[in-house]
């Protein structure tokens, strides 16, 4: 019988499984390396040869018409849900969103998209909001709002250019059947 080993009492720990990886502050370090890492591996871990310049895994993945651009956009979002379990202000997950948003949209232009999905690096910009926000919370806010005013008054001159030309083309077709 001396190959049966004592093993002591188990230990039963009572809690949710994610507390130790982002209760705390060395959890939310911990998240933001994991973040930080696969931001790389999507935006910047293929070098191009003869030039400075990295692309990711995104930017190959996205090179299949939409549906690349789609989970592309699946995988930045991971980086947008994690930062709102670590707490990220609404605010600045708004300008997440938008850096997601426009990374997807713009990719889904044929040739062109592709190469502004290359350059642009949504996941590299959106882990630089969630470091700014744990390093410096009031500053990050800050800039985050001035971001959100001008994003709503910017929408709006769409929305109302969009109204006016709608209203100029019935005007003229109106005139026109008149």
């Amino acid at each position: 019988m001396d190959y049966l080993i004592p093993m002591g009492k188990p230990v039963v720990e009572i809690g949710r499984w994610d507390e130790g990886a982002f209760g705390s502050r060395k959890g939310s370090v911990t998240a933001l390396d994991s973040l930080e890492a696969l931001a790389w591996l999507l935006d910047s871990s293929i070098p191009v040869p003869g030039t400075g310049f990295r692309i990711g895994l995104d930017s190959l993945i996205g090179l299949v018409p939409v549906i690349g651009d789609l989970i592309g956009a699946a995988l930045s979002a991971y980086i947008l849900a994690m930062a709102a379990r670590l707490g990220v202000p609404r605010v600045t997950l708004l300008r997440m969103g938008f850096n997601i948003g426009l990374d997807a949209v713009g990719g889904m232009v044929p040739l062109a998209g592709d190469l502004f999905d290359m350059a642009w690096k949504a996941n590299r910009r959106n882990v630089a909001l969630l470091r700014a926000h744990l390093e410096n919370p009031a500053a990050a806010k800050r800039v985050d709002w001035l971001f959100a005013i001008l994003f709503i008054i910017l929408v709006l001159a769409m929305l109302a250019l969009l109204g006016w030309a709608g209203f100029a083309l019935v005007s003229r077709i109106w005139t026109g059947l008149a």
